[in-house]
């Protein structure tokens, strides 16, 4: 039972981070193309997010969405093709999920401090 339990919640966790994903990819595309259709510079891009609150909190939703997503796809694809279904494997996801937040919390800084 518990072992379900977290597999339902892993997936349900997949697809809301997707729905996530879906909306901060297409805000973020078309950010770009407003951008470069605009002509705009880097040093004018990142003039307009320094210090913006809502561009903030915008890529931190986004990194967050993409540290919850990709090690339960990975997990899934290690699980099908691998047969690989053990807790050492989960950790390793689990610091990996936890690599993609820091890595994603310093391109945040770059961007905005």
């Amino acid at each position: 039972m518990q072992n379900t339990l977290v597999e339902a919640r892993l997936w349900l966790a997949q697809r809301a981070s997707a729905a996530v994903l879906g909306i901060c990819v297409v805000v973020h595309l078309i950010t770009i193309i407003y951008a470069t259709r605009g002509g705009l510079s880097a040093a004018e891009i990142l003039a307009r997010t320094r210090g913006n609150g809502a561009w903030l909190a915008f890529y931190v939703v986004f990194v967050l969405a993409v540290a919850v997503h990709v090690p339960i796809g990975l997990r899934a694809i290690a699980v099908e093709w691998l047969g690989w279904r053990s807790r050492a494997g989960d950790a390793l996801l689990i610091t990996f999920s936890f690599a993609l937040v820091a890595m994603g919390f310093g391109a945040i800084w770059g961007l905005f401090f």
